[in-house]
C-alpha cells in the first residue's frame, strides 16, 4: 500500500514545484478560483513552506470497520457529518531542536457517501493561526485500494492545503476537530499570513 518511501528527492522535489505553479495558474486564472474576481490581478502565487522531505512521513492505518459519525463545524457556523473511517499513526524526526520529535496521530475521514473514495484530513498544528491559517489545513490521501489495519501510506504534509474558504466568504469549509490538532508546528505545505 505504501508509495515507495524512498524517493530521488530531486524529482519528488520537482514535481510538487510543478504541482505548486499549477495551483498558481488555476487560483490566478480559472473561473472557479477562490480569488475574488477583482482580486486576481494582484495575485501573484500561493505562499509556502521550502519543501521538505522530512514532512513525508510514513503513517501505519488502523481501520475502523464500523466507522463513527463524527460532525465538524463549519466556518458557515453549519455541521458536516463525516464517518471517521481510519486512524493514521507516524513520527517525525526532525534535527531542529526547536521541533518535537514523537509520535502522533490523526483521523481519517470520508463524507457518507457510498461513492467516496478519497480519505478527507483536516489538521491544525502549532503553525494554525500564525504561518498557517486560522482554520486548520487539509490533506486528501486516495488509496489505490481499501485500507487495511498495519496497511502504510505515505503521508506527505508538503501537500497540506488552505481551504478555499479562507479565500472568499462564499465557501463554507468543515473545520478539523479537536482529535486532529497537533501539538507540534508542521512548517510544510501552504502557508497563510
Amino acid at each position: 500500500m505504501s508509495d515507495s518511501f524512498d524517493v530521488d528527492v530531486d524529482q519528488w522535489r520537482d514535481e510538487l514545484e510543478s504541482k505548486r505553479a499549477e495551483k498558481d495558474e488555476f487560483f490566478a486564472e480559472h473561473p472557479q478560483s477562490p480569488i475574488p474576481p477583482d482580486e486576481r490581478d494582484d495575485f501573484d502565487g500561493l505562499d509556502y513552506f521550502e519543501p521538505d522531505p522530512d514532512y513525508r512521513v510514513t503513517a501505519t492505518a488502523t481501520v475502523h470497520d464500523d466507522p463513527e459519525v463524527v460532525r465538524m463545524d463549519t466556518t458557515a457556523g453549519r455541521e458536516m457529518r463525516y464517518l471517521r473511517v481510519a486512524t493514521l499513526e507516524f513520527d517525525l524526526a526532525r534535527d531542529d531542536e526547536d521541533l518535537a520529535d514523537g509520535t502522533y496521530e490523526l483521523a481519517a475521514y470520508r463524507l457518507e457517501n457510498p461513492n467516496e473514495e478519497q480519505l478527507f484530513i483536516p489538521f491544525r498544528d502549532k503553525t494554525t493561526g500564525q504561518q498557517s491559517y486560522e482554520g486548520g489545513r487539509y490533506m486528501e490521501l486516495a488509496p489505490d485500494r481499501d485500507l487495511e489495519t498495519g496497511d502504510e501510506i505515505v503521508l506527505d504534509f508538503n501537500l497540506a492545503y488552505t481551504p478555499f474558504c479562507a479565500y472568499s466568504e462564499t465557501f463554507d469549509c468543515p473545520l478539523p476537530p479537536e482529535e486532529n490538532w497537533l501539538e507540534v508546528a508542521i512548517a510544510a505545505g501552504e502557508r497563510f499570513e
